[in-house]
């Protein structure tokens, strides 16, 4: 998942230290095995997915540790604040491997990602990304590198197949410039238009609400999608697309999972309701994902995202690396097609899948969701 600013940031100076997660730190003889963390922690990151992608990493950790850690050697956790920028990640990827981590894992943003896989991948140093979804995740095939997220073109097909069930084939795309977005454009362009449907593209950059109000009255669309950033343009153009009575019957969704988090209805109110987005949970999570949830809301004082789950989920799997492989970061790459780890959402293993050059989970479950209050509801299956 990948949305608030998913346009490339300007770039920052590089990361100075900031504090660690003590999960594990300041055990008897102060031994540990180092996990890196990268999360957007301030704007212009996504905050409020970072903070869900923290606490699940977090309370990961504590269950690691509560079970013995890594051979009876506790993990620790050293977070890195990426606040959405690539530099600042690929200088934190550099900063970890020199802190002597057996792995990196997280972030949440694609560009973001793309920049730490890259990073990771020439410097030798595992990274398991946690939710960022660009198929192109690295330019070229590499061991170091691994992915529980779907990618975006495995989810973005499955949301376009429920336009086209809807009956909501004529869309449009209101877009910011992105590799992510672009992506994300193109695939849905692609499969809508070999199954009678069509894509029209709309800078919000471009265009006021209003004018995209206009624009899409113009075009006839029975949809028009949200792939830009939140809360800015996404929440303006919510507004004013409701307030449009001759869009009064057009669907508002959002592919990238703007909806998710409890900001967009805290912003949106009933507005923001009936947009549907794509969720990486199941319908009905089992024991594991369950006790899981319950320790995550009492961690957020929230209900968990699913951005909070594939945090628990990428240490529970960087752990059985560990303890299954070694501590040395070669074998923990090495370890990616022979894990099969319990997730919350799943058994997670890895293999290689066309057109993507890292280890990728096939797949984590994918639904496309709407919300009634705090539930979610089901649009497809």
């Amino acid at each position: 998942m990948n949305t608030q600013q998913e346009q490339q940031p300007k770039s920052s100076p590089s990361p100075s230290p900031s504090p660690s997660s003590s999960s594990g730190a300041g055990r008897a003889g102060g031994a540990s095995v180092r996990l890196g963390a990268l999360v957007p922690l301030t704007r212009p990151g996504w905050v409020e997915a970072g903070r869900h992608l923290l606490a699940g990493l977090e309370l990961g950790v504590r269950d690691v540790n509560d079970a013995g850690g890594i051979g009876g050697v506790p993990v620790e956790l050293v977070v890195r604040d990426t606040a959405a920028d690539p530099e600042r990640a690929a200088a934190a990827v550099d900063e970890l491997a020199g802190l002597g981590v057996a792995a990196v894992a997280g972030e949440y943003h694609s560009v973001v990602a793309r920049a730490a896989a890259a990073r990771a991948d020439a410097v030798g140093v595992p990274f398991l990304c946690s939710s960022a979804v660009l198929d192109a995740l690295t330019d070229e095939p590499t061991e170091w590198v691994a992915r529980l997220a779907p990618a975006q073109s495995h989810g973005w097909r499955a949301y376009a197949d429920f336009l086209l069930g809807a009956g909501r084939g004529r869309t449009a795309v209101v877009t910011q410039p992105s590799v992510y977005w672009a992506s994300g454009t193109r695939i849905l362009r692609d499969h809508l238009a070999s199954r009678g449907g069509s894509v029209v593209e709309l800078d919000a950059n471009a265009h006021t609400p209003e004018a995209l109000c206009d624009a899409l009255v113009d075009h006839g669309a029975t949809a028009v999608l949200l792939l830009v950033g939140h809360p800015e343009p996404a929440v303006p153009i919510v507004r004013a697309v409701r307030a449009d009575r001759r869009l009064a019957e057009i669907l508002i969704g959002a592919p990238a999972g703007q909806p998710e988090f409890a900001g967009w209805a805290a912003a949106l109110g009933e507005d923001g309701a009936g947009i549907p987005f794509l969720s990486y949970l199941p319908e009905h999570l089992g024991p594991l994902g369950e006790r899981v949830g319950k320790e995550l809301h009492e961690r957020l004082g929230e209900e968990p995202s699913f951005v909070a789950f594939e945090g628990w989920d990428t240490v529970t799997v960087l752990a059985e690396g560990l303890r299954s492989h070694g501590t040395d970061r070669a074998a923990v790459a090495a370890s990616w097609p022979h894990l099969s780890v319990e997730g919350t959402r799943g058994p997670i293993r890895f293999s290689r899948t066309p057109g993507i050059g890292v280890w990728q989970w096939v797949w984590p479950p994918v639904r496309i969701v709407d919300r009634d209050g705090g539930r979610y509801l089901t649009l497809t299956r």
